[in-house]
């Protein structure tokens, strides 16, 4: 399972894996593919710097890439204060009594209260960049498009090529003008922020669209080694993919100190159907796991979202509070319709050989078809 973009990288497989743990992105570089740590939640670069050490003494050499943040529309820049000040009354109260219905404790008197995720914002999203770059890695992906133009010149002079979420053609066509060396073509299956048009119809799209002006990644609704083949049969490079490794063991946010933690215990439970596409978690549309968390605001009574970064302000402490009470059956947790495929926990490293695996299978079968 070799292509020119996994030979770029030096990777034994062209299995790009999207996740906010640095332990799975660790693995998944150590098992062959590219680890790429989503740096969204960290709001202090002290601490992305630490964690980017970690990840430089923990994979064996082996290159990883890091995934930041930044809108195309610069979003409403302040502190966490600032900007809580700019949330209508309303929204907080259903909030509350939201989580008062679906019978969420309130958090300890000796937790630190979340204030949001100021990795939305475009500034803290350039102190990642500053910070990744003192480290090494492969890649510098964005998750909302394009980055500026100085972001993607600044990688480009360390040597760092750039990738770029699209889920249409026409933003995967702005993404190569403004430089961007991999599109990672992302279809509607997938989990956390995605557009309108499924895999199927997107992935082949970009690549006649863009041609060899840049590398295609096939993202949405990858969670098998045949997947992964037909990937590669409509033109990608290789694929990226997010939601598939919520349920490895290496997985550590939010997890309980023993067996699976409540988001886990939800994702193994969930089929393909149990997903809603919703802007309650950042304010721009994001696939979610459904649930009563969800359902409640989709409710009459529910306020509509509130624009990017103010609806993930708002929500901060409803989702640390959800994770803190353990109810599988009320988590707040992007996953893509790939979740029917997350049926047990398992090691990244066994993960990836089943990949391998079903992928020679496939090709194996396609030959025999000839």
């Amino acid at each position: 399972m070799q292509t020119d973009l996994s030979k770029k990288f030096g990777i034994e497989y062209p299995i790009f894996g999207f996740t906010p743990s640095e332990h799975v992105a660790a693995a998944i570089s150590r098992a062959g593919g590219l680890g790429v740590l989503g740096c969204v939640r960290f709001n202090d670069p002290e601490e992305l710097d630490a964690v980017l050490t970690w990840m430089d003494e923990n994979t064996d050499g082996k290159p990883y890439g890091v995934d930041i943040v930044m809108p195309a529309k610069v979003p409403t820049e302040g502190t966490a204060v600032d900007l809580d000040s700019l949330i209508p009354a309303e929204h907080p109260a259903f909030v509350d009594r939201t989580l008062t219905e679906l019978g969420v404790p309130p958090l300890g008197d000796d937790a630190e209260h979340a204030t949001g995720v100021l990795g939305w914002l475009h500034s803290v999203a350039r102190s990642h960049v500053d910070v990744a770059l003192a480290h090494r890695p492969a890649l510098i992906a964005n998750a909302l498009g394009s980055p500026p133009k100085d972001v993607i010149d600044l990688a480009h002079e360390k040597g760092v090529p750039v990738a770029a979420l699209a889920g249409a053609v026409e933003h995967a066509k702005r993404h190569v003008e403004n430089g961007v060396d991999i599109v990672i073509a992302q279809g509607y299956e997938a989990g956390g922020h995605t557009g309108e048009v499924a895999s199927m119809v997107l992935w082949p799209e970009i690549v006649d669209a863009i041609g060899d002006s840049a590398a295609v990644l096939a993202a949405g609704g990858v969670g098998s080694g045949r997947q992964v083949a037909a990937a590669l049969a409509l033109g990608a490079s290789g694929v990226w993919m997010g939601s598939y490794w919520l349920t490895t063991s290496e997985y550590k946010l939010g997890s309980a100190a023993n067996g699976p933690s409540s988001i886990q215990r939800a994702l193994l439970g969930a089929s393909s159907s149990d997903t809603v596409r919703s802007r309650i978690y950042s304010g721009k549309p994001a696939r979610l796991l459904k649930t009563k968390w969800t359902e409640a605001w989709s409710k009459p009574d529910a306020p509509s979202p509130l624009p990017m970064p103010l609806q993930n302000i708002l929500v901060s402490e409803a989702h640390q509070r959800i994770s803190a009470g353990n109810d599988p059956e009320v988590v707040a947790m992007p996953v893509g319709q790939i979740v029917g495929r997350m049926n047990e926990i398992r090691p990244v490293a066994e993960v990836m050989a089943e990949l391998v695996d079903g992928y020679d299978k496939a090709v194996e079968k396609l030959n025999q078809a000839r």
